[in-house]
């Protein structure tokens, strides 16, 4: 890639992950011609059909559903490039699936961390953005792992002394986590109690990264893709959720327009709208 594209690469652990974090964000870069590329950890082998429309399905069939479902919804995003890292699902905590040699979670971790240096140093992105450290309400095995994984990989990309068979080294400028802000649950979950909807009992105890919050991204005009990516993910959503499509694009839009991120080590204080803010030719 050549030094003067800008460009992001989105590490997620399973498909659908993409659509359910930072979808409106990336579509809205990738509108101003921005490259992005997801990286896509495992193939998320260990889901289950949750929509109602899937449950006479053959179970075998779920990973290549789901990864066609990628396809759609990277497409629908406006991801230039989707890379499999190709391991597989570890599992939730403390499940069988822990132990299988190749989940993500368990595998050596120059081994998972290699595919993302190589892609780091081909595509040579200004931005990272992945998971934090800060995982307590969520602690799933591939998600931590993310973390772990895009942390050792920026730096070991920049090290030219590291396999140097994946290319020359890069510096990624800046690193983000994608973040659960209680701010925007509370705004979003508020409008959708005073619908009548129930809100799912786990999202209402979990605990928010509010505090966590540098950059603010305005998605109000491609919130409309986020949803779109949710529903390319046919298998894992079921389209009459009174939860995840209770309001609008317009109604979204009026109510939480915003993504929030945390930039490593970003000074205190520091507040930001733009993904390449402080970058040369941003």
């Amino acid at each position: 890639m050549s030094s003067n594209q800008r460009t992001i690469v989105s590490f997620h652990a399973h498909p659908d992950d993409e659509a359910s974090k930072g979808a409106a964000t990336i579509a809205k870069y990738a509108a101003e011609g921005v490259r992005a590329v997801l990286v896509t950890a495992t193939g998320g082998e260990e889901g289950e059909f949750l929509n109602p429309a899937f449950k006479d399905r053959d179970p075998e069939e779920l990973p290549e559903l789901r990864l066609k479902e990628l396809a759609r919804s990277a497409e629908v995003i406006g991801y230039s490039e989707v890379e499999l890292l190709g391991f597989r699902d570890s599992g939730m905590p403390n499940s069988p699936a822990n132990s299988h040699p190749n989940c993500f979670g368990a595998v050596e971790l120059e081994v998972a961390v290699r595919p993302l240096v190589a892609i780091l140093r081909r595509e040579r992105p200004q931005v990272l953005i992945s998971y934090g450290a800060h995982q307590d309400s969520y602690p799933h095995p591939d998600h931590l792992r993310v973390y772990e994984v895009a942390k050792v990989a920026r730096e070991l990309a920049a090290d030219a002394t590291f396999a140097p068979e994946l290319g020359d080294p890069h510096w990624v400028q800046k690193w983000y986590w994608s973040l659960w802000v209680r701010a925007r649950f509370e705004a979003i979950g508020a409008a959708i109690a005073a619908k009548g909807i129930e809100l799912p009992f786990r999202m209402t105890e979990r605990t928010g990264d509010d505090d966590l919050v540098t950059t603010r991204i305005d998605v109000s005009a491609t919130i409309e893709a986020g949803r779109a990516a949710l529903l390319a993910h046919e298998t894992q959503v079921d389209p009459n959720s009174p939860f995840w499509f209770a309001l609008s694009p317009d109604e979204l839009a009026s109510i939480y327009p915003y993504e929030e991120y945390h930039l490593v080590d970003a000074p205190a204080g520091y507040l930001e709208t733009d993904l390449f803010e402080g970058l040369e030719g941003s």
